[in-house]
C-alpha cells in the first residue's frame, strides 16, 4: 500500500522568515559556483590586480607631484616628468588589461552559472507531479525562470564583480589614508561608523519589497501566459477589453512596487553618499590645514586627494551593488523555492525491473481510493477493483467525473493512490522507476499536444531513435500520411505553436500516429476520437484497432460508438464500477449503460 501522498507547498506560499536574513539567501548559489572554483580563483586573481594598479595610481602621482616638479634644472625636471608620466602611463595600461581579463572571466562566469541555474530549475519543474501544476501557474514558473535568473545573471557577471573589486580599492584606499593621515581618519571612521547602521535598515526594506517587486511581475506573467494560451477563448467571447485592463492593473501594481523599492533604495543612496562625503571632506579639510601648518607635501596632499576620490567612488558603487544584491537575494529565494519543491511522485531508492511482456501487459487495480488534493472532500475514486489481461481491450465509461481518467492518471502514476495498489505486469507500480512505467505505456490523450516543430519530428516524440520510414508507416496507420503529405513542405511542415495551422481531427491523428511509433505494450485511449468528424473517426478507429493487437488497451469514451468492439465494458459511476461486460449484456441488463445508449443511439433525429 502506498504511503498517502504529501503535497508539496506552493512556492507562493513559501515560508517567509528568510526575508530577515538580507543577502544570506545567495548561498543558495554555491552548488552551482563551486564547480567553477578555478575560474572564480583566475577571475579573483584579476580584480585583485586591477584594484591594486589603481590604488598605485596616488602614490605614482605624489612621486609625480613631490620629486618632478621640484627638480632646479630644467634638463632634469623634463627627463624626470617623463619617467613618472611613462610610469603613470604604465599603471594604466596595467590597469586596462587587467580589467578587460576581470570583465571576460566575470561574464563568463556569469552567463554560465545563470545557464546552469536556468536548466537546473527546468529540469526540476519538468519532474513535478501534475499536483504541483494544480497549486503552481505555469505563467509564474517562467517568470522565475527568466526574470529572475536575470537578476542573479546581473549580479554574478557585474554587480558581484564590481562589489568585490570596489571593496578592495575602497579598503586600500581607507588602510592607506589611515597609514599617512592616522589622526584625522580616525576622526573619520567614527562618522563612517554612524552611516552603517540606518544602512542596514533601508537595505532589508530595499530587499523586501524586491522580492514583492518580482511576486507582482510573476503575477502579470502568469495572467499573460494563460491569456495567450486561451486567446480563442478570449477573442470568441470578445473579452480582450476585459483581458487588457486585468494585465494593465497587474503591470500597475508590479510598477507601484518597483515604485516603492526604487524610492527607498534612492534614500538608501542619497545617505550612503552624502554621509560618506561629507565625512571625508572633512578629512581632507583636516589634509589642508596640515599642508598650509607644513606638516605635509603637496604630493602628500594630492595622494590623499586621489585616495579619497577612490574611496568616496568605491562606497558610492558599493551603496549601488548592495541594491542589486538585495534585488538578486529576493530572485534567488523564489529560484529556491522552486529547487526545493519536492514531488510526492519519484522513484523507490531500488527500482524493481518489469518483466518482459507478450501480447501485451496486465493491469490490476485492487481497493484503489483516490482524492485530487485540490478536492480532498471528494473521492475520484473508491475501493476501485479493476483487471485487464493481456491483450484485452477494456472500455471505461460513465457520465463525466466518474472517475475514468483518474484511472489513466494513477496507471502513469502522475499521482499515488491514498489506499490500495496497482500493479503493472504483477509488479506494483510504485516499486519500478518512473521511466520503466511510462515507457510501457502509450496514450492519446483527449487534448492533443502538437509541439511548434515539424510533423515528421511531432510524430517521432513517440520513439525519438525511429527511423524516417518508421514515422511515415505510423503516419500511415493513423490516417495521417495523406494530409501532412499535402501540407507545403510535407513532413517538414511547421505547425504553429499547439499545432494551431491543424485541425482538430489532424492534431488528434498525429497523436495516435505517436502513440503506434512508440509500439507500447499498454495503449490508453483518453476520447481518442472525439475531435474526428464521421469519416475521419471511421478510418482511425480502423487504424486503432489495428494498433490495438498483440497489446492491452484501456479506453475512455462518452461516445459510445467508439466502444462497442470492447472486449469488456466497465460502467463507472462515483469513482465505482455500477456494471461490466459487453455491449448487449450491458443493454440487455438495463442499467446505467443501458440509460446512456438509449440517449445516444435512439435519440430523435432532427
Amino acid at each position: 500500500m502506498n504511503a498517502p501522498a504529501q503535497v508539496a507547498a506552493p512556492p507562493r506560499t513559501a515560508d517567509r522568515s528568510a526575508d530577515k536574513r538580507p543577502v544570506r539567501a545567495l548561498t543558495g548559489l554555491l552548488p552551482f559556483v563551486r564547480p567553477y572554483r578555478g575560474r572564480i580563483a583566475l577571475a579573483g586573481l584579476f580584480l585583485v590586480l586591477a584594484a591594486l594598479t589603481t590604488l598605485a595610481f596616488p602614490v605614482a602621482l605624489k612621486a609625480l607631484i613631490d620629486h618632478g616638479l621640484v627638480a632646479s634644472d630644467p634638463g632634469a625636471r623634463v627627463m624626470a616628468l617623463r619617467g613618472y608620466f611613462l610610469a603613470l602611463f604604465a599603471v594604466g595600461a596595467a590597469l586596462g588589461i587587467f580589467s578587460a581579463a576581470r570583465f571576460y572571466a566575470v561574464t563568463w562566469l556569469g552567463e554560465r552559472i545563470t545557464a546552469d541555474l536556468r536548466n537546473a530549475v527546468y529540469r526540476h519543474v519538468l519532474r513535478q507531479s501534475p499536483e504541483f501544476f494544480e497549486t503552481t501557474r505555469t505563467g509564474e514558473v517562467l517568470s522565475r525562470l527568466t526574470t529572475d535568473t536575470t537578476l542573479v545573471q546581473t549580479v554574478v557577471g557585474s554587480s558581484l564583480s564590481m562589489g568585490l573589486r570596489n571593496t578592495v580599492m575602497g579598503v586600500g584606499a581607507l588602510l592607506a589614508l589611515i597609514v599617512t593621515n592616522p589622526y584625522v581618519m580616525t576622526q573619520v571612521l567614527g562618522i563612517l561608523v554612524l552611516v552603517v547602521l540606518p544602512s542596514l535598515y533601508f537595505g532589508r526594506r530595499v530587499r523586501k519589497l524586491s522580492r514583492a517587486s518580482q511576486d507582482r511581475v510573476a503575477d502579470s506573467s502568469a495572467i499573460a501566459a494563460e491569456v495567450l494560451a486561451a486567446i480563442p477563448v478570449v477573442q470568441g467571447f470578445v473579452q480582450e477589453p476585459r483581458e487588457a485592463a486585468r494585465f494593465d492593473a497587474a503591470t500597475e501594481s508590479a510598477f507601484e512596487t518597483a515604485r516603492r523599492r526604487t524610492r527607498v533604495r534612492a534614500v538608501l543612496v542619497a545617505f550612503i553618499i552624502s554621509a560618506t562625503f561629507g565625512a571625508l571632506l572633512w578629512g581632507l579639510y583636516q589634509g589642508t590645514q596640515a599642508v598650509i601648518r607644513g606638516d605635509i607635501s603637496a604630493g602628500h596632499l594630492g595622494q590623499t586627494v586621489v585616495f579619497v576620490i577612490i574611496l568616496v567612488s568605491s562606497v558610492a558603487v558599493l551603496s549601488e551593488v548592495y541594491g542589486d544584491l538585495l534585488r538578486a537575494a529576493g530572485a534567488t529565494e523564489r529560484l529556491m523555492e522552486l529547487l526545493a519543491a519536492q514531488s510526492p511522485v519519484a522513484d523507490p531508492p531500488q527500482p524493481r525491473a518489469l518483466p518482459p511482456t507478450q501480447g501485451g501487459s496486465a493491469v490490476q487495480l485492487r481497493a484503489v481510493t483516490f482524492h485530487y488534493p485540490s478536492r480532498p472532500q471528494t473521492a475520484a475514486l473508491a475501493d476501485f477493483d479493476l483487471t485487464v489481461r493481456p491483450g484485452e481491450t477494456v472500455a471505461l465509461v460513465g457520465p463525466s467525473g466518474a472517475g475514468k481518467s483518474t484511472v489513466l492518471q494513477l496507471l502513469l502514476r502522475f499521482y499515488d493512490t491514498e489506499r490500495g495498489t496497482i500493479t503493472l505486469d504483477g509488479v506494483p507500480v510504485h516499486e519500478t522507476s518512473l521511466a520503466a512505467l511510462r515507457s510501457r505505456i502509450g496514450i492519446v490523450p483527449q487534448d492533443s499536444m502538437v509541439f511548434s516543430t515539424s510533423a515528421l519530428e511531432n510524430i517521432r516524440y513517440g520513439r525519438p531513435d525511429a527511423t524516417n520510414e518508421e514515422v511515415f508507416a505510423a503516419a500511415r496507420a493513423a490516417f495521417a500520411d495523406e494530409f501532412i503529405r499535402a501540407l507545403p513542405e510535407g513532413y517538414a511542415s511547421f505547425l504553429g505553436e499547439r499545432g494551431v495551422r491543424l485541425s482538430g481531427g489532424q492534431r488528434q491523428r498525429i497523436s495516435i500516429a505517436r502513440a503506434i511509433l512508440k509500439n507500447p505494450p499498454l495503449l490508453l485511449l483518453d476520447e481518442a476520437t472525439s475531435a474526428l468528424d464521421a469519416e475521419s473517426e471511421r478510418m482511425v478507429q480502423a487504424a486503432l484497432e489495428a494498433a490495438m493487437k498483440d497489446r492491452s488497451t484501456l479506453v475512455i469514451a462518452h461516445r459510445l460508438a467508439t466502444v462497442l468492439r470492447a472486449d469488456r465494458i466497465v460502467v463507472m459511476e462515483a469513482g465505482r464500477i455500477v456494471d461490466q461486460g459487453t455491449h448487449a449484456e450491458l443493454v440487455a441488463g438495463g442499467g446505467l449503460y443501458a440509460r446512456l445508449a438509449a440517449m445516444q443511439f435512439d435519440a430523435p433525429r432532427a
